[in-house]
């Protein structure tokens, strides 16, 4: 803990104050929508921010329902953002908690078009996920989605025009996840064991030719999407393709601008880092407020979103022991690139 930050940083402004654990930011044409794990307590897992201040759960309540079969509901939603063609991203894991067995027809992204706030098309990734996957985060490049899975590690290929997955580098050393360390602890789960959180983060450069990904434990690689785009490419050849890119260090989320300069969060630090191409890697802000930064979100007006978290204090990161000071907060600050219209307009 002696390595923690100790003073705030002015650029951070706290925008907004959860009672529940936050995990997810994303703006779509000056509307902000959160996402929930249920890590902590109960509620929509999706919601508006209205403006007004309520919390309005989306794209309605039955798609929030608690205990339903997936067909119309969701299972555990881990992320979301806007994509490139202006719809809602929502990432339902398909798995109720990391080291659950999959709900069959749960694990899909679900495109969302906010115009009429009306699901628009569900991609059900059955075909490339494990009993033992959590999907986790997705990114674009064209009219291909690509997918972590933080459960069984992996990536997923997803074709946006026929639907079909692809599972890639099932199990290889760059998608496989070591312990978890935050603020300056390996975490546990209520059982006592260390947690492994395989391939979590993922950024796609600028003119589309990289993926970038990592475990949450760390060791950034990157693989050329020609590979990863093309089903006729062996395992063996995808393997041989992956290059180490960065040595980082436990990572709860990452963004990309348009120079294809990586901000990613140090869990261990409660910082936030900024990896520029060159691989030249530097503090962007460190703050004690900044307690587990998980997916971040660049906006439109080149102003990064970080919501703290706290993950690492909550029951199953935690050795069973609820310890999360609310409210969560999320927090925001100017940079000097915005986002790349690749990724999301």
């Amino acid at each position: 803990m002696s390595s923690l930050p100790t003073e705030e940083d002015r650029r951070l402004t706290p925008v907004l104050h959860e009672d529940r654990v936050c995990t997810g930011v994303t703006t779509v044409r000056g509307r902000v929508f959160l996402s929930y794990p249920s890590a902590d307590r109960p509620g929509a897992q999706v919601v508006e921010v209205l403006p007004d201040g309520r919390r309005a759960p989306y794209p309605d309540a039955a798609w929030n329902r608690a205990d339903q079969p997936p067909d119309g509901s969701f299972v555990h939603v881990n992320g979301l953002r806007a994509g490139p063609d202006g719809r809602l991203w929502i990432v339902d894991s398909g798995s109720p908690r990391i080291g659950g067995a999959q709900v069959p027809g749960g694990a899909r992204p679900i495109a969302v078009n906010p115009d009429g706030d009306h699901v628009e098309r569900v991609y059900h990734l059955d075909e490339g996920v494990h009993p033992d996957s959590y999907v986790d985060d997705v990114r674009f490049n064209e009219r291909v989605a690509y997918l972590s899975d933080a459960g069984a590690a992996g990536l997923i290929v997803l074709d946006l025009d026929s639907g079909r997955p692809r599972r890639v580098l099932d199990g290889h050393p760059s998608t496989a996840g070591g312990p978890v360390v935050a603020d300056g602890r390996v975490l546990r789960d209520p059982d006592g064991a260390e947690v492994r959180l395989h391939v979590d983060q993922l950024e796609v450069s600028p003119d589309g030719r990289w993926l970038y990904y990592q475990p949450a434990s760390g060791g950034m690689s990157r693989i050329a999407t020609r590979w990863l785009d093309d089903p006729s490419v062996s395992a063996d050849e995808l393997a041989r393709r992956v290059e180490p890119w960065c040595d980082t260090p436990s990572t709860g989320g990452t963004a990309i601008d348009a120079t294809g300069t990586i901000y990613l969060s140090d869990l261990e630090r409660r910082r936030v880092l900024v990896l520029a191409p060159d691989r030249s890697v530097r503090t962007l802000v460190a703050d004690p407020r900044l307690a587990w930064v998980d997916a971040m979100w660049l906006d439109a007006d080149a102003r990064l979103w970080m919501p703290a978290a706290q993950l690492h204090l909550s029951a199953g990161l935690n050795g069973g022991v609820r310890a999360v000071d609310y409210p969560v907060q999320i927090y925001r600050m100017p940079v000097e690139v915005g986002p790349l219209t690749r990724d999301h307009a």
